[in-house]
């Protein structure tokens, strides 16, 4: 990332922060909270809003800086309660190589874990500058998430595959919080209106293309290199961007057959990708990832030249040829 070394990133001092906010007398939604801050992971979204932040003027020594660290404690937050929710949906094992928590401490404490997540930061938000604003953008946020995995199971329950859907799907699975994140800093901020617009198209077509370079990797990435076994969507009755293009080829019958009993059976995950290199699908896919990175990038040109706004059109780039 491009001059990453002059630049904030969440660091001690947003790890400190979340722990505070997550303190609780409870033990076991703190012992939750602490699995949160230990894990660590990659707080890409939190970097998101530091570097949107630091793209529109603000830093270190701003007065809204700790307001800041705030707001992307709010949106770790956020996206932590609906990892939280996910993995008991999903009945999952692990949650970054440790047990789910739903799987140590059971459904309730997992859920109500969550909850109890989701009403810290809402108490940061209030606390805030533009609080109002905020709390709202965060509301349609979260709504746009829970909408978005409820029509992932509306789709495969009817056997609905339309590109429209899987837009809709992606956008709340993964782009209505990188639009989150982006944006929010300038409502903070109070950034002109021009500057808010184009880091939410940013973090919108950033996370749109992230989605799509994560689906094509179930489906034609190596599995020694993402760690994991490919054809996960398949088999959970997903039509993926791939695979819709598929759909409207001369194996759309035998791909749909696939979907629809869930590449229950053996070479059914090597078929479809085999169709998917053969029949230019993942091509296809490709070149949409590359034209919602370029969306990305050229949304970007809206604000001032820097090295922040560099360094998010940076992460975009990185989606085009992401091979984990």
């Amino acid at each position: 990332m491009t001059g990453v070394a002059a630049l904030t990133l969440p660091g001690a001092v947003f790890e400190t922060r979340l722990r505070e906010v997550l303190r609780s007398r409870v033990e076991f939604i703190e012992l939750i909270g602490e699995d949160l801050v230990a894990a660590g992971g990659k707080r890409a979204r939190p970097a998101v809003t530091y570097l949107a932040a630091q793209a529109l003027g603000a830093g270190p020594q701003s007065p809204l800086w700790d307001a800041t660290t705030d707001l992307a404690v709010c949106v770790e937050l956020l996206h932590s309660a609906s990892l939280l929710h996910d993995d008991l949906i999903d009945d999952a094992d692990t949650r970054r190589g440790q047990p789910a928590a739903f799987r140590r401490f059971g459904n309730v404490v997992s859920v109500m874990s969550g909850d109890f997540m989701l009403s810290r930061l809402l108490t940061l938000l209030a606390a805030m500058p533009q609080g109002a604003a905020l709390t709202r953008a965060f509301g349609e946020a979260a709504s746009q998430i829970c909408e978005g995995e409820v029509l992932q199971f509306q789709v495969a329950a009817y056997a609905d595959y339309r590109l429209e859907h899987y837009l809709d799907v992606i956008h709340g699975k993964t782009a209505a919080l990188v639009e989150l994140a982006a944006s929010a800093p300038a409502l903070l901020l109070e950034a002109p209106g021009a500057q808010r617009e184009a880091l939410a198209t940013f973090g919108r077509e950033y996370g749109l293309a992230f989605q799509m370079r994560d689906d094509l990797l179930d489906l034609t990435g190596e599995e020694a290199t993402l760690g994991k076994p490919v054809g996960g969507d398949l088999r959970e009755g997903k039509a993926t961007l791939p695979v819709l293009h598929l759909l409207d080829g001369p194996y759309a019958d035998e791909v749909r057959e696939v979907l629809e009993r869930r590449a229950a059976h053996p070479g059914d995950v090597g078929r479809i990708r085999e169709l998917a290199w053969s029949q230019g699908a993942a091509e296809r896919t490709r070149e949409e990832i590359r034209r919602r990175a370029g969306l990305a990038v050229r949304a970007l040109e809206a604000l001032p030249s820097s090295e922040a706004r560099e360094a998010l059109a940076d992460l975009a780039r990185h989606e085009i040829d992401r091979s984990r």
